[in-house]
């Protein structure tokens, strides 16, 4: 092999997993078409599960240092914010910060971690067999085959990675596109006025301004249309009166709501993450956030696979954990871009105005606003426990609770996690404690007390999940039989010794 992954894409999806593929002492290659990063940024958000995936890898600072925190963030655009500071996290906000950021952080990671990235070579087919996959690749020296034990593809909606292997991509064409624009000089007394009007108005680094809007007669241009600045500029006089003194512009750009989902996320030895497996509009910032928590999902699964010691079957959970996952994304993209569009339609605009304002008033009651911000944030993501007499938490995110180890300088859950490894928590303090039960390879077993926190209560032990979800948990009093159900997790998730 020349390789034991090959990743094929650059962009954030690509990047973590190769970070995650790395930190677990697998040998990376990431191919790349483009020679050199993107300096222009579709996205600009990482939302606190994304935030905490990064604090669990000891990453958070970094990202914190370039980035601007907001308290709340919108669905559908509506006046009623959702509140991410009322949910159970240390981060409890939208970290405002360009995707060219989020990606120069993680490329630095990827090279510290000796990740070989090649830019310039694109990916012109891919073969598998039993032992492996061949991937095509064209560069600066001409074609050359890569040859390793498993490929990712997260190389986008178009993904070749996707197409080679076979795997359908259902779901619906384009019906609606907006743009986006990004101007050195805008007049700051037009900014106000744009944002009475439902488009988005936003400051970037460097003295950038971003213009994000949905022209009503040009919302079905195709969105493989190319931008001009003549009709931008008729755009922001159609929707505010005035162009906004939008100068020369340094980035354009049209995007779409095709909404598609792949069939399976896994053929063989051929993997999805991120747009590869799931496009959608680019409602509430979800896009990049689902590609990062897909690769942290996949990347310590992989890992086990490569290494030898994954359980049967824990590679297809990838598919089963997060597929369910790009289902309910594509999904609430699909309904808050409908409330948007809606009020556009001549014909539907006073009733589609009358429904926002219902739908601002229930983001107005505590309970409502708190299960939407769960599901936008990914802090509500759980994946389902092996059955039905599992304890509560199995599936669920841990949550970083404060911890006192004897001897560590580690004081939170979260602080364990930088190794990518499985954390083994004895909340019962009980004596002779096995550390891991001969998988001190995989698994970093601690003793601990906890200061009390109501998903803990009368918890005796925790695994927790290279990804920070909780795999095993039980408030059996009896060592003994802790212990039984101790090995039986250790061997489900963790492989034998």
């Amino acid at each position: 092999m020349d390789t034991d992954v090959i990743v094929v894409g650059a962009g954030p999806t690509g990047l973590m997993l190769a970070c995650e593929l790395a930190l677990a002492g697998v040998r990376t290659r990431i191919v790349e078409r483009r020679e050199a990063p993107q300096p222009d940024s579709r996205a600009l958000t990482l939302h606190p599960r994304s935030v905490e995936l990064m604090d669990q890898r000891g990453l958070a600072d970094r990202f914190l240092a370039l980035g601007r925190t907001v308290p709340g963030w919108h669905f559908a655009g509506l006046d009623t914010r959702l509140d991410f500071g009322a949910l159970d996290s240390r981060h409890g906000y939208t970290l405002f910060l360009a995707q060219a950021r989020t990606e120069a952080l993680l490329e630095e990671r990827a090279r510290e971690l000796g990740v070989e990235i090649h830019r310039g070579r694109e990916v012109t087919g891919l073969r598998q067999d039993p032992d492996g996959v061949e991937v095509g690749v064209r560069g600066p020296d001409g074609p050359e085959t890569v040859r390793a034990s498993y490929a990712v593809g997260c190389d986008g909606g178009r993904s070749i990675v996707r197409q080679e292997a076979g795997i359908g991509f259902p779901g619906t064409d384009g019906t609606l596109t907006g743009v986006l624009g990004d101007f050195a000089v805008a007049d700051p007394e037009s900014l106000g006025r744009i944002r009475a009007e439902g488009a988005l108005a936003v400051p970037l680094e460097g003295g950038l301004t971003r213009f994000v809007l949905i022209d009503p007669e040009r919302m079905r241009t195709p969105a493989d249309e190319p931008v001009t600045i003549e009709e931008f500029r008729e755009s922001l006089i159609r929707i505010c009166g005035s162009d906004c003194g939008v100068g020369r512009p340094r980035w354009l750009s049209r995007f779409g709501n095709a909404t598609r989902l792949a069939e399976r996320y896994r053929s063989g030895r051929v993997l999805l993450a991120g747009d590869a497996a799931h496009i959608h509009f680019p409602a509430a910032g979800q896009g990049l956030n689902t590609g990062l928590q897909d690769a942290m999902n996949l990347g310590w699964k992989l890992a086990a696979e490569i290494r030898g010691w994954a359980p049967p079957g824990l590679l297809d959970t990838y598919h089963e954990e997060r597929h369910p996952v790009g289902a309910a994304v594509t999904e609430n993209t699909e309904v808050q871009t409908l409330l948007a569009e809606l009020v556009l339609v001549p014909s539907y605009r006073r009733p589609a105005t009358a429904l926002r304002r219902l739908f601002d008033e229930l983001l107005g009651i505590e309970e409502v606003n708190r299960r939407l911000a769960g599901r936008v944030s990914a802090l509500a993501v759980g994946y389902p426990a092996a059955g039905p007499d599992a304890d509560p938490l199995v599936g669920t995110r841990m949550p970083d609770v404060p911890l006192s180890i004897a001897g560590s300088a580690a004081s939170r859950v979260y602080e364990l996690l930088h190794e990518g490894r499985f954390v083994l928590l004895n909340l019962a303090e009980e004596q002779g404690f096995d550390a891991g039960e001969g998988r001190a390879d995989r698994v970093t077993a601690v003793t601990s007390s906890t200061t009390g926190h109501a998903g803990l209560d009368k918890v005796a032990e925790v695994l927790v999940r290279p990804d920070g979800h909780v795999a095993w948990a039980t408030r059996t009093t009896a060592a003994a039989a802790r212990r039984t159900e101790r090995y039986g997790a250790l061997a489900a998730w963790a492989g034998t010794p």
